[in-house]
């Protein structure tokens, strides 16, 4: 994983450019690389180095005169290589430069034939590419400078301040300068009436397999996000078993505020169920209001919900860095793919639950993809999401509804899920783990983190700033005072309207109450309370 930056302009001064990248160096903390090309153009880098340690700097030259930046993972890097592109010759051993290649063998029509995560940047001459993965997972932004030059950045920060307008790249399109922006990800999913196929657990079980063994792709240690809820638990418990046999040891990381955390006391026995060398995190709600500042300019967001859950994960990516892992796996994206927040139970209809899944995981990007991609890149971190592969996305949004949405199952959220890696021969996991409650994870390391967050952040804001909040942030204006101050908190760094115009706020839907901590639901059961679920 990396950081990139590419400026397709005439007269670019190449000293400012390698300046700006160097604001993205938490991404790529290992090496730079600056490419001017023939026409003027340059392309920078900042590199994580996970796979090919030793050949893999950028940007990476083509056969000809292409060149190219990217930030990502090409999981069938090898199947290219020794397919499509066998009559290629390489540079390098890495994953990026098949990229190259296949703009050079199939022109702009070769994206959707990449399986992975990645923001990328190709210039050929006068001609240049960009692209991003099909739901987000990598960071990319774009935007036009005074003199007509565009600019393209994994970070906010590297082009905000050159750029009179700029914007978010959509996932799943690529961009050219003849053609715009074009969607090349357009999967039967995407239309809520495709949803037909009857639940087959063994076939969801074994496209999670294999979405996270593609997964475990690396030259360097690796590590899992432990935080003791099903996704989370589950990806552990696949990555356990794929190792199995390998002389490699599995370090599992969870973080909370004190030894009691909901999250922490799950997380000990899967990791006690499982063997995994376990690290525990613990942090302070003054450590987490300290770093608020920080953390959002890493963010580049305002959103509640995302400041929330990234601060825990800030810290937990700190830690687990300086340990020399650089690798984690992360459960995000199966909540929104099998409605498992708590307000999913109050969904209308199945075409409605089946809608809504739909919108929460085309919107992952401003959301959870992007709290996990710069928590953990904040410290030069890694995080890989075995639920948002391809196939595996195929196969569970294409599922009929109704064997996802709870009300089919007296109120389980995610059952179909649990009862797919329900195998009573070799349990995946620990009863009370793999039929846990959903708890959103700004709740589970504890529920006085949010509680005097609220309280704080309230304290900073009067009433006076609440009442004219519309006049000064016309653009989503903050309906609290604890979401008024992430917004001052967001304005100082990044105070352009194209900015503020960058973020989406995360709201449930069908829940009296709007906030977006799972607690706000009214099915929601506090630890120690006892519920039964059923398993049939």
């Amino acid at each position: 994983m990396c950081g990139i930056l590419a400026v397709i302009g005439k007269d670019i001064e190449a000293g400012k450019i390698s300046a700006l990248s160097k604001r993205m160096s938490h991404r790529g903390p290992d090496e730079s690389g600056l490419k001017i090309t023939e026409k003027g153009y340059v392309l920078s880098h900042e590199r994580l180095s996970i796979v090919d340690l030793t050949t893999g700097i950028q940007p990476i030259q083509g056969t000809g005169s292409a060149w190219m930046v990217h930030n990502g993972e090409i999981y069938n890097q090898m199947s290219l290589r020794n397919n499509e592109l066998k009559d290629h010759s390489f540079r390098t051993t890495g994953d990026s430069e098949v990229i190259v290649h296949m703009y050079e063998k199939y022109g702009y029509d070769f994206v959707d034939k990449l399986d992975g995560v990645f923001s990328f940047v190709v210039i050929d001459g006068d001609d240049f590419i960009a692209g991003r993965d099909p739901i987000g997972v990598k960071p990319l932004y774009y935007g036009t400078d005074e003199s007509g030059a565009m600019w393209f950045a994994s970070e906010m920060k590297a082009l905000a301040e050159s750029c009179v307008e700029f914007s978010t790249f959509p996932p799943g399109h690529y961009y050219t300068p003849s053609t715009g922006f074009v969607r090349y990800y357009t999967p039967e999913w995407f239309d809520s009436e495709k949803a037909v196929q009857p639940a087959d657990l063994t076939k969801l079980r074994e496209s999670l397999i294999d979405a996270t063994r593609k997964r475990l792709m690396a030259d360097v240690p690796l590590g899992v996000l432990l935080s003791g809820g099903l996704d989370s638990s589950l990806t552990s418990s696949i990555a356990a078993r794929l190792i199995e046999g390998t002389g490699q040891k599995l370090h599992s990381f969870s973080i909370g505020l004190d030894p009691e955390a909901p999250d922490l006391i799950a997380a000990r026995k899967v990791a006690e169920y499982l063997g995994t060398e376990h690290h525990e995190i613990h942090f302070t709600v003054e450590d987490g209001i300290e770093i608020l500042s920080k953390l959002v300019w890493h963010l580049e967001t305002y959103d509640v919900t995302s400041i929330r859950a990234s601060t825990p994960m800030y810290f937990l990516s700190k830690s687990i860095a300086e340990k020399g892992i650089k690798v984690v796996l992360s459960g995000e994206g199966s909540d929104e793919i099998f409605g498992g927040y708590l307000y999913f139970k109050n969904a209308p209809s199945a075409e409605e639950f089946q809608k809504e899944t739909i919108r929460r995981v085309q919107r992952l990007a401003t959301a959870d993809c992007l709290r996990a991609d710069k928590s953990t890149m904040a410290h030069g971190l890694e995080a890989r999401v075995p639920f948002l592969d391809k196939a595996f996305l195929k196969t569970a949004m294409e599922m009929v509804p109704e064997e996802k949405m709870p009300k089919t199952y007296d109120g389980v959220e995610k059952y179909i899920l649990r009862k797919a890696f329900d195998t009573p021969e070799r349990p995946f996991l620990p009863d009370e783990v793999l039929w846990r409650q959903k708890e959103q994870f700004s709740d589970g390391v504890g529920y006085n983190w949010i509680d005097q967050l609220i309280e704080y952040a309230s304290k900073q804001v009067s009433d006076v700033q609440m009442e004219t909040a519309a006049l000064k942030y016309p653009v989503n204006t903050p309906m609290t005072k604890e979401a008024y101050f992430y917004r001052e908190l967001f304005h100082k760094h990044f105070p352009q309207e194209s900015a503020a115009k960058t973020v989406k706020r995360w709201v449930p839907k069908w829940q009296k109450d709007l906030d977006p901590s799972g607690r706000a639901n009214e099915t929601h059961v506090a630890p120690g309370m006892k519920k039964e679920m059923l398993k049939v």
